[in-house]
């Protein structure tokens, strides 16, 4: 059944929220998560549900000559893909519409570069056909962020805190998704809505579910909508939540409520219909309420067919993240080194960490438990190593800790430096007795002797 979903990744380019780690040099979908590129995780994926004929959407020319050559490298004999360069910042759904030449098949299964998750693209397909929707969303539980307490060892900390949430509305079956707001519309989109929700009998509405970034799509929704609505430039904050209003729509169209749109949302123009809207949308919670609206009034022929807007919800034992920022950054590569390591890729030594055979360690140096050291890497003595990832041929002086940390390939750490909560990118040089706290340095970038910078971004000037 999934040969004929056709598979788009989207891929980003050189997304600003994540500077100083993103450059010309390294797009995100490079971005080293355990010492691979983020994008690994989203095409092995694919690869392990039998999908091998991907396109590949990558913001800007030169980001998507990066990964093409990474990807024709890593995955050659494995993989069908072709890369495809868009301008950059058109969004996601901007994206889409750059290639929608390329969209032949009857679904689309769209997936995030950025994703990190176990859960199998496949079940998301098959729910999709089985509904017959025009969009089925994957939602997963919203990951736990946030710094790890550097005293503590326990791993399981008071600091972690719940991500940013989503509202979504769904029916009781937990099948259809009724309602979603997302980000920094929740305030205002509760505020226009409120009259639907107080109509919807028994929509149960969560704000412990996200939205993962990977949809099935009927193509000839998606492209009616890309087509028609030229401003939309995100898929979930643009195209899903309206796709979600739209279907309401054409079943209060189907009863005869007249209504408007304001603003990008259904307006129910007031009077003898309030009644039918607060009738209808109750009717929304039961099990049919799909089944019943797909006919016109009193059971006649469809006025307008109805789409169904789905989702499928991950169980909670699934590991599901996206890296759309920094402290993502952190928390994905500290947990896959941690408690979700059968992601990574590696196996494993009895202390529970990766050295990979070739690394060199000083005298009295330790490497805890849930750290990776990459190929090549010295350290020299007495240094302490402890929930962090270190890239290939890092070179680290004696007397040096790293705490809760990402260090990226060909890092230069001399003598006695201190690094906690910190991400350091390749080719940065830290000089004597440097202390970062919860700081970002940026490839190349030096930092003198002695410096002592915390919450810090220290970067150069891109030319």
């Amino acid at each position: 059944m999934m040969m004929d979903f056709q598979v788009v990744v989207l891929a980003g380019g050189t997304s600003k929220k994540l500077v100083p780690l993103v450059s010309k040099e390294v797009p995100k979908a490079l971005l080293p998560v355990a010492n691979r590129p983020v994008l690994s995780y989203v095409l092995e994926l694919l690869e392990h549900s039998n999908l091998k004929d991907l396109i590949v959407v990558v913001e800007g020319q030169d980001a998507a000559l990066r990964v093409g050559g990474w990807i024709s490298g890593a995955y050659v004999d494995r993989l069908h893909v072709e890369v495809a360069a868009v301008p950059e910042d058109v969004g996601t759904a901007g994206a889409l519409r750059a290639i929608a030449h390329h969209l032949t098949a009857n679904d689309i299964l769209v997936v995030s570069g950025d994703l990190i998750c176990d859960v199998s693209p496949g079940a998301v397909a098959a729910a999709h056909r089985r509904h017959g929707a025009a969009v089925t969303a994957m939602l997963c539980s919203v990951p736990v962020s946030g710094p790890l307490e550097s005293g503590s060892s326990s791993g399981k900390d008071k600091t972690k805190k719940p991500g940013c949430c989503n509202i979504i509305g769904l029916d009781p079956t937990k099948q259809f998704l009724l309602y979603i707001a997302t980000g920094p519309e929740i305030d205002r989109d509760i505020r226009v809505q409120k009259s639907i929700l107080r109509a919807v009998g028994q929509m149960e509405i969560r704000a412990d579910l996200m939205d993962a970034h990977l949809y099935a799509f009927k193509r000839a929704v998606l492209q009616e909508v890309l087509d028609q609505k030229d401003a939309f430039q995100s898929l979930q904050q643009d195209v899903l939540p309206y796709l979600v209003r739209s279907q309401l729509r054409s079943e209060l169209s189907l009863n005869g409520a007249p209504h408007t749109e304001e603003n990008g949302h259904d307006k129910v123009v007031p009077g003898d219909n309030q009644v039918m809207l607060s009738q209808l949308l109750a009717k929304t919670s039961t099990p049919s309420f799909h089944e019943l609206y797909a006919m016109g009034p009193n059971g006649s022929a469809p006025v307008r067919r109805t789409h169904k807007c789905c989702v499928y919800i991950a169980s909670q034992d699934k590991y599901c993240a996206r890296l759309n920022s920094i402290q993502a950054f952190s928390d994905i590569n500290r947990d896959v080194i941690g408690e979700a390591s059968h992601l990574s890729g590696y196996s494993f030594s009895a202390q529970n960490n990766i050295i990979h055979p070739s690394a060199e360690l000083g005298s009295k140096t330790t490497v805890g438990q849930n750290c990776m050291l990459g190929e090549g890497s010295q350290l020299g003595d007495k240094c302490s190593v402890k929930r962090s990832v270190i890239g290939r041929h890092c070179r680290i002086g004696s007397n040096v800790k790293v705490v809760n940390s990402v260090v990226m390939n060909h890092v230069t750490i001399s003598d006695g430096c201190s690094i906690q909560g910190s991400v350091i990118c390749s080719n940065a040089q830290l000089q004597e007795r440097v202390v970062l706290k919860d700081c970002q340095v940026g490839a190349g970038f030096v930092v003198t002797s002695g410096s002592e910078y915390k919450g810090e971004f220290l970067a150069k000037k891109e030319r």
